[in-house]
């Protein structure tokens, strides 16, 4: 039984099944026992988030921070762009116009410049942008459509952090992109079957980076955490069939 407070007196209607007052975040249909503590800081956070995420969303889904996550994978994701010359961009994108029979003009020295500025920052932006859109599409799946007890800060807390996965394997295969000049390149499933031909099929697959997959897991966790009756399998494959979506989308301008 629970403990009256300070000059009041005790409710029994007050209580949950467990024996907690109801207005106990723990009691909440959505948020595990494991919550309960104090959410550690960023830098803590974004080490959870590789070697103990279940636990991370459960705090997250408890006391759910995302300012600084989302802020940390815009700048990591604009430093690994910074660091790719901008003329390996140009010349990527030359090959691809060449390609769709189209010719990129050259571009002077002064508009190289202004890549190497303008293309870190767009591309941190548009990671911060992402995440808020991303996050609403959660939110308007598990919590409209599906009925799931969730809030709009629950799911970006979720996504936030988790997408700091593929931010920071970004920033690592930077030496690989500069090495094979494809500003693109990274670690997806296309990987396993460079057997087949370039193609639709073959976009689709680049387009799946295993990294992204691995982020997507770490969101249903989170989903699992922001309401456990949602399950982490069924999240999980609701997330990977929208993630797989997205990647069939994006195969039609690779």
């Amino acid at each position: 039984m629970g403990t009256p407070p300070p000059g009041g007196s005790f409710d029994p209607s007050n209580m949950d099944e467990a024996g907690r007052p109801a207005d106990d975040p723990t009691s909440r249909p959505g948020t595990s026992a494991r919550a309960e503590g104090a959410l550690p800081p960023l830098p803590i956070r974004l080490v959870q988030v590789f070697v103990s995420p279940g636990v991370l969303m459960d705090r997250l889904a408890a006391t759910p921070r995302w300012a600084g996550a989302l802020l940390v994978s815009a700048v990591v994701v604009g430093a690994s762009l910074a660091l790719i010359p901008p003329e390996v961009m140009v010349e990527a994108q030359r090959q691809a116009a060449m390609e769709r029979g189209a010719q990129l003009p050259e571009m002077g020295d002064e508009a190289m410049r202004f890549l190497r500025v303008v293309i870190p920052v767009a591309s941190g932006v548009s990671v911060a942008v992402f995440n808020l859109l991303f996050a609403g599409l959660y939110t308007v799946v598990f919590a409209f459509v599906l009925g799931d007890e969730g809030r709009y800060v629950q799911y970006l807390a979720a996504v936030s952090h988790a997408w700091f996965i593929a931010a920071l394997f970004g920033l690592l295969v930077t030496p690989l992109r500069i090495a094979t000049e494809d500003p693109q390149y990274t670690l997806n499933l296309a990987s396993f079957f460079f057997f087949l031909p370039d193609g639709y099929l073959y976009n689709v697959l680049r387009a799946l980076d295993l990294t992204q997959i691995w982020s997507t897991l770490v969101i249903a966790q989170g989903a699992h955490a922001i309401d456990a009756r949602r399950s982490f399998r069924s999240a999980a494959a609701i997330l990977l069939v929208i993630l797989l979506c997205v990647a069939m989308v994006a195969a039609n301008f690779m």
